[in-house]
């Protein structure tokens, strides 16, 4: 799987490039100059999509503050239900705010677009989520005077890391097209909200939530989580440790609680099994679920997977191997759950609760006025 990702990854990537941004050298295309005082070339399509995103946010406007939710994204549509539920929560919870939803991978965004996936009917589904560039980009067209970025992730690593670098890219105005006074305004109203996990004081309060909510079926048998986590060298903040930790404070009250990923090094499918053996539990249910704001591919397939696609029996520790073919060949009996922490509403309110106390980067203008 790993290989295959990397493969996929590489062809979305150049697939993104020609979408977001112009190879070309035509002197006809439009240019700006970016905050180090250099041309950029913006190709036709980034400026179309700009355009398309400017015109949403015009004609969707109805008040002076914004909140953008920021996803990693999902090409499913029971994901894209998710998002549209959580955009109407939002709006419930912040009437005064008008609420947008964006993805940060571009691979998710293409895919998306293109309509990768069909709704229950076989109907193929396509949806737009823009980069978060577009959407500051137009909220500033908009005048908004008040602007909430926030993250749905998980942890606070790599994905987090790059919300955190479009706040930044906005607030310093790399681009160089935004008026400057405008920018300036936004001191003190252009915050960022935290990921789920963010601090050990939210692991303790979402083990909390979920323990009220799968107490029950921890009676019955294993609950496992599966996070998707990143390997050691994109371990940004060394979030990771977010896994380790709810796992421990469920542990505390249930021992058939475990919580594991499906890219952590230390932390996969076989390194769940060795902690359920260990406290000797080698049969019975296991009730399995994602522990990601969707359920998407990873959910999907990852875990959920079934069929002769999902196992091989000579490399059984393979990423090809779902954990639910994986935990039945070792003679468990898995239950998959497909909804994700966003579809939960206990859960999803730690993000709106995050939202209502969001924090306010530093430093926004140095790159801008390093004199100050």
């Amino acid at each position: 799987m790993k290989i295959k990702t990397i493969l996929v990854s590489m062809m979305a990537a150049v697939a993104g490039m020609a979408t977001l941004a112009s190879c070309g050298d035509d002197d006809d295309e439009p240019k700006v100059v970016n905050g180090n005082g250099e041309e950029v070339v913006l190709g036709s399509n980034y400026m179309k999509y700009q355009a398309a995103v400017d015109a949403d946010v015009k004609k969707a406007k109805k008040h002076d503050k914004a909140i953008l939710l920021v996803a990693f994204g999902s090409t499913w549509n029971n994901a894209f239900l998710a998002f549209d539920a959580t955009k109407k929560a939002y709006e419930t919870e912040f009437p005064d705010c008008d609420v947008y939803v964006s993805y940060s991978s571009a691979i998710c965004i293409n895919r998306a677009a293109a309509g990768e996936n069909a709704d229950e009917q076989g109907n193929i589904v396509k949806r737009n989520y823009y980069a978060p560039n577009f959407w500051l980009h137009a909220f500033a067209t908009a005048k908004y005077k008040d602007i909430t970025v926030q993250s749905l992730q998980v942890i606070p690593g790599e994905e987090y890391s790059r919300v955190i670098n479009y706040i930044k890219d906005f607030a310093n105005n790399y681009l160089g097209d935004l008026d400057d006074e405008y920018l300036k305004g936004l001191d003190g109203h252009l915050w960022l909200g935290t990921p789920l996990l963010n601090n050990t004081d939210d692991v303790a309060h979402v083990a909390d939530l979920i323990h009220q909510l799968y107490s029950q079926k921890a009676q019955e048998g294993v609950v496992a989580f599966m996070g998707h986590g990143n390997p050691d060298t994109y371990d940004t903040y060394k979030a990771n440790i977010r896994y380790t930790q709810l796992e421990e404070a469920l542990q505390l009250k249930s021992t058939n609680y475990f919580v594991g990923t499906v890219d952590m090094d230390g932390n996969y499918k076989q390194d769940v099994l060795q902690r359920m053996q260990q406290k000797g539990i080698t049969g019975g249910k296991i009730n399995l679920y994602p522990l990601m704001s969707i359920c998407g591919d990873h959910g999907h397939n990852d875990m959920a997977g079934e069929g002769e696609d999902y196992w091989d029996a000579e490399e059984e520790e393979s990423e090809d191997n779902s954990w639910f073919e994986y935990f039945s060949h070792k003679g468990y009996q898995p239950v998959s759950n497909l909804f994700g922490l966003l579809e939960v509403e206990a859960l999803r309110n730690v993000w709106i609760e995050h939202t209502k106390n969001p924090v306010e980067l530093e430093d926004y203008y140095h790159s801008m006025y390093p004199e100050e």
